[in-house]
């Protein structure tokens, strides 16, 4: 099994925000996950990625127990994400944004950044190469030299997937990577991430943008009130009536 979770679930105080959930994450494919505001999407996420201890149950990843680790191992493990507001350093340029991203791979420490060493150097130019390469990849290379806070919403997005491709992951977990642009925006985003997948980089995602969802998921799950309700196909999930009545209700065109 490549991601998987068992049992996961997540209380703060009196609340239950994720309620033992089992959920596996199929590789090399897109996997979603949708349902109405407050029904521990983004918990669920923050879990896995490490932000948030759970309460009970278990992450594992290709084969390994990494539900108690801190969110940069997990992230050395291969496991990527981005969230709802994309926080860019506004003052800095998009490539320097990037760059950041792949300093989680290297090894210089600061006594090297201090000293300017070798192997500092040697370092920084991987990132540059690498901020480069993911931008090309995401359709960002006009930008690259824009300030951050010049850039239009969308490209902001764009940024954000570089980010997380600029640390080398195996999956993508995005947080509605769609909310706030247009349909033909959003219709850009849908083929970024399955140009994602064709590259052998399994995406799962959060997003309340049906049509997207069910144009392009292998795999969708349902949650509502922190629990499972659903899980299949977009065709299985669509004919479910228990998903129809928690949340589709007739929006799947919206």
């Amino acid at each position: 099994m490549f991601l998987e979770t068992k049992h996961l679930t997540k209380q703060f105080g009196g609340l239950v925000a994720v309620n033992n959930v089992d959920f596996s994450i199929e590789k090399g494919k897109i996997n979603a996950i949708i349902g109405p505001n407050g029904a521990g999407k983004s918990t669920f996420f923050n879990i896995i990625s490490g932000l948030h201890p759970s309460s009970s149950g278990q992450v594992i990843f290709k084969g390994k127990d990494i539900t108690k680790l801190p969110s940069n191992k997990i992230a050395k493990l291969g496991v990527a994400r981005t969230f709802q507001t994309t926080h860019l350093f506004e003052q800095s340029t998009v490539l320097d944004n990037v760059i950041v991203g792949h300093r989680l791979r290297t090894k210089s420490n600061l006594l090297d950044a201090v000293l300017r060493t070798k192997r500092f150097w040697t370092e920084e130019q991987k990132c540059r190469e690498k901020a480069i390469e993911v931008l090309d990849f995401v359709g960002l290379t006009h930008a690259a030299h824009k300030m951050a806070d010049s850039i239009t919403q969308e490209e902001k997005k764009r940024v954000a997937f570089a980010l997380a491709l600029a640390t080398d992951p195996e999956v993508v977990f995005l947080d509605e990577p769609a909310a706030g642009i247009n349909p033909d925006e959003t219709e850009g985003l849908a083929l970024l991430m399955e140009k994602m997948v064709q590259k052998g980089i399994t995406v799962c995602l959060i997003e309340h943008k049906m049509q997207m969802i069910m144009k392009i998921s292998d795999k969708i799950m349902v949650l509502n009130h922190g629990e499972k309700i659903a899980e299949g196909t977009p065709e299985e999930i669509m004919g479910n009536q228990t998903v129809i009545e928690a949340y589709l209700g007739g929006s799947v065109s919206a």
